[in-house]
């Protein structure tokens, strides 16, 4: 008897392509006896009934209160609820999301399709760089500033491996202060415009505000990185979908001045992927293709450190959505209150936290320092990839 690594099917693929099983089946059938488990939330009384009866009769565990019922149970027994035709009276309602849930659980996004029909690949990480040009940022407040050194700055990033810069402009630190839309535009347009006319694109803008996002659309920005999640500015969605851009939601409460009195949660996971959910339906409903969509969970927005690790740990959550998942854990509050260091000395922290997100389906990774975070999703892309 051997016992194979359960936490991921990698090891029943590669058992079974040691024994002639072709790649695709291999991997198919790898992913159908993974162990998973869903929480359902607004059930009624008889269709927690008919997930007791179910379970009982597909070996599948079942837990049950008023409204919610959870369910165990490997993927390939949790198909036939997703089929209409297969279905025990009384789930109807279950079918469809369930069956979302199943497709992109085995076959997951692959791509992200920014403006002017750039693409970026998902098959391995993907490095955003970080140009901050605010006087006041967290980790690197007025260091690139100018447009010189902000350029100077992007190529760094791209040289140590970033695949798309994000120009920021308004600071969203803890109790940071609002800036004018025509400051913020006056920040990134000339950065952005700069970064694209020396081919160091595409290039994404980070603001809550649609006007700045048209101004840096028009400078050449291939996406909008919104921390808000189109919660400061309903119109954002218009503008982004009209250019055909891509578009990351952020999960925040509040505004950087209110968000840390905000992080309060009956489980955190959950609710951050709850609302995401709901800001990723905005966003299409105003015109943003759903391949266009990235979300983001928020990391050291309106939560605490225990929140922020807990979330790390339980991102497959926000996965299950079946949008590209990114995170921007570099240089946080949480990394310091675990390590002890300094927001300077917090790149190390960043790289094992970003190692640690792609192990749970984050995808993109939005850092400072390139170089030790490249150095770490390596080694474990290495451990995730097929031999």
């Amino acid at each position: 008897m051997t016992a194979l690594a359960a936490h991921t099917p990698e090891a029943v693929r590669a058992a079974l392509a040691a024994r002639g099983w072709e790649a695709q089946p291999a991997w198919f059938a790898a992913t159908g006896v993974q162990a998973l488990v869903v929480l359902l939330d607004e059930v009624t009384e008889t269709e927690r009934e008919g997930l007791v009866r179910w379970g009982a009769k597909a070996g599948a565990d079942v837990l049950t209160g008023e409204g919610w019922a959870l369910v165990g149970a490997p993927a390939s027994r949790l198909a036939p609820l997703a089929r209409p035709d297969r279905l025990p009276p009384g789930l109807e309602r279950l079918a469809p999301e369930l069956g979302r849930f199943l497709a992109s659980y085995a076959d997951p996004p692959r791509r992200w399709a920014l403006g002017g029909g750039s693409v970026l690949s998902l098959d391995h990480p993907v490095l955003i760089g970080i140009v901050n040009v605010t006087p006041d940022s967290f980790s690197d407040g007025g260091r690139f500033a100018t447009v010189d050194r902000a350029v100077a700055q992007a190529e760094r990033l791209v040289a140590d491996g970033c695949e798309l810069l994000d120009v920021g402009g308004e600071s969203t630190r803890p109790g940071a202060a609002p800036v004018p839309v025509e400051e913020e535009i006056g920040r990134v347009a000339p950065v952005i415009e700069q970064l694209v006319r020396r081919g160091l694109g595409p290039v994404s803008v980070d603001t809550r505000k649609a006007a700045v996002a048209r101004a840096a659309l028009a400078a050449g920005a291939a996406a909008v990185n919104d921390v808000s999640g189109l919660a400061f500015d309903a119109a954002l969605a218009g503008v982004v979908g009209a250019a055909r851009a891509g578009m990351i939601l952020m999960h925040m409460r509040g505004t950087p001045d209110t968000m840390d009195s905000l992080a309060v949660y009956r489980h955190v996971a959950a609710d951050v992927a709850a609302e995401l959910g709901a800001a990723a339906a905005r966003a299409e409903a105003g015109g943003v293709a759903r391949e266009r969509v990235v979300l983001d969970p928020g990391f050291g927005f309106a939560k605490t450190p225990e929140q922020n690790f807990r979330l790390l740990d339980e991102l497959a959550t926000v996965v299950a959505l079946g949008y590209p998942v990114a995170v921007g854990p570099s240089r946080k509050r949480f990394l310091g209150a675990a390590t002890g260091r300094p927001v300077e000395d917090r790149d190390r922290a960043t790289a094992v936290a970003c190692a640690l997100a792609w192990e749970r389906g984050a995808r993109l990774f939005r850092v400072h320092d390139a170089a030790l975070a490249r150095e770490a999703l390596r080694v474990a892309g290495a451990t995730t990839s097929p031999n």
